[in-house]
């Protein structure tokens, strides 16, 4: 009876600490596409449009041109940028490449997915994809990692015919994230996340005289704000491994313990 309760004892712990990590696993709520998504695109990196995940960020451009947007990405997310373009009716053979970069403007490497893709003469739409690698809450100087803060979208085509530029088009951007959790966790967080301007709002929150403007070139941030990198599920996970080791420990005592004890039958007159 007794090892049966330890046993359960376990399992239960087990289930409770499963409950949180099934929810980590799963994909993040998407923010909700309504009239505040942008249907306009930058330019460059300073004018990128920003718009949060989940929203659908739409605009009108003309084959040749480089269109920019901007999204926040937080520690332990693994965010997929997906792009649709509208292409005119007549057109030759266009290729186009989504390009993702980070808030020191890195250009991210995508672990899978079709970042660059030609569309024939009579498609319609060209569809791209970049799964990037998940955002790391901090990293080595050195290390390209991906880590918390704004990321830049970049959508051009590529190896355009003189009769394609300047062509009119429609295009569609979309982020969304899955929440990896403990797995990506590591011992250490970034100061300030790599958010354009941040450093000198900073300095103004802390001067003396509240007039001073903020060079502000990014405001979004992620819905809950920016994690600070030191929680995550693998705490969890390590306690439970800890109470299981203990739990262990008793039950193997406990089934052991009278091994090695003699006998206290009294002897036969």
């Amino acid at each position: 009876m007794r090892i049966t309760r330890v046993l359960g004892a376990a399992l239960l712990m087990l289930g409770l600490a499963a409950t949180p990590a099934a929810a980590d696993a799963s994909p993040s709520p998407s923010a909700s596409s309504d009239g505040d998504a942008p249907t306009t695109a930058g330019t460059s990196f300073r004018t990128a449009t920003e718009f949060e995940q989940g929203q659908q960020a739409t605009a009108s451009g003309s084959t040749g041109d480089y269109l920019y947007w901007s999204f926040p990405a937080d520690a332990g997310q693994r965010p997929t940028v997906e792009a649709t373009v509208k292409l005119p009716e007549t057109h030759a053979g266009q290729t186009w490449q989504v390009d993702v970069y980070d808030g020191l403007r890195r250009r991210q490497a995508c672990q899978y997915g079709a970042q660059t893709r030609t569309a024939a003469a009579d498609a319609t739409t060209v569809e791209l994809a970049c799964v990037l690698r998940t955002v790391r809450a901090w990293s080595e100087p050195w290390a390209n990692d991906p880590l918390p803060g704004t990321y830049y979208v970049r959508l051009t085509a590529v190896g355009l015919t003189t009769a394609d530029l300047g062509q009119p088009v429609q295009a569609s951007v979309e982020v969304h994230s899955k929440d990896i959790g403990g797995a990506a966790a590591v011992d250490g967080s970034l100061a300030k996340p790599l958010v354009p301007g941040i450093a000198m709002t900073a300095q103004d929150e802390s001067a003396e005289d509240d007039s001073s403007a903020s060079a502000v070139l990014s405001s979004i941030e992620p819905e809950d704000g920016w994690s600070g990198g030191w929680w995550s599920d693998r705490w969890v996970w390590t306690a439970v491994g800890g109470v299981l080791a203990a739990l262990a420990g008793v039950g193997g005592y406990s089934l052991t313990r009278g091994a090695g004890r003699p006998s206290r039958v009294p002897p036969s007159a």
